[in-house]
């Protein structure tokens, strides 16, 4: 899998996150002890939040491709704590056991770890739930006297011309929907989000970036929106972006 820019960015702040819980802990003393030196808890607890950060990224890129993000964060959230607890429980079994008295503990003491490591590792996988990836791209309108979005330049030839009204994510496809019709191009959603930056609209789903413009109808139901567009093409709003929308005056 190739990593996209977007995609090296929420790596990295996941990680910048892991590492500022590992100093938080450290500070407060968290399951150590106020009384061991401050640079030692430092070096126990940054290192081992950073190395479960790792792990939690991968866990994160996995998950994803099974549990729907935008409708289930909830789910998520737990798939990712059960996915991560048990190998991170080993990890901390392990190292403190070397870093405290430089030997491994017997495999009874990680039943005294458990609940800790499952706090935080719930913990930690709420916040890349709901903090780290909870980002509404919206775009915008070209400034007068500026080219407009460098995307357009990749509508198919028999497209070119058209008015986008949608980008819509098929695997590792996008289907470009727009006023003379549809195609698809090999490219990731993600990727398409930057480049699409000229043209004023948003993504509205972890699948469909919408164009403004386009938008003729909303209607709500089961809590959730639905938008139609030009065409009478219909495209969900999902909770995740739900609340950047209203407050950007779509609906």
């Amino acid at each position: 899998m190739i990593m996209t820019p977007d995609m090296l960015r929420d790596f990295l702040r996941g990680l910048g996150i892991a590492a500022i819980a590992g100093g938080v802990l450290a500070v407060s003393g968290a399951f150590s002890g106020p009384g061991l030196p401050l640079v030692d808890r430092l070096l126990y607890w940054v290192p081992l939040m950073v190395a479960g950060g790792l792990w939690g990224q991968v866990c994160s890129m996995l998950v994803d491709r099974f549990v729907n993000l935008d409708d289930r964060p909830w789910l998520m959230a737990a798939a990712l704590t059960g996915l991560m607890f048990v190998p991170i429980l080993l990890m901390v079994w392990l190292a403190t056991g070397l870093f405290f008295d430089n030997r491994i503990y017997p495999l009874s003491a990680m039943a005294q770890m458990a609940v800790p490591v499952l706090v935080v590792t719930g913990t930690m996988s709420a916040i890349n739930v709901f903090v780290t990836k909870a980002q509404t791209v919206q775009t915008h309108e070209a400034p007068p006297g500026q080219a407009p979005s460098r995307f357009l330049d990749r509508l198919p030839p028999k497209l070119k011309g058209a008015r986008l009204i949608a980008v819509q994510s098929e695997d590792h496809y996008l289907r470009l929907h727009t006023d003379r019709g549809s195609d698809l191009i090999l490219m990731r959603l993600a990727d398409a989000l930057a480049e699409l930056e000229g043209l004023e609209g948003a993504q509205t789903h972890r699948s469909w970036w919408v164009a403004r413009d386009a938008v003729r109808d909303v209607t709500r139901g089961d809590g959730r929106a639905v938008l139609t567009l030009d065409g009478g093409l219909t495209v969900p709003v999902s909770r995740r972006h739900a609340r950047a929308l209203r407050a950007a005056g779509w609906y």
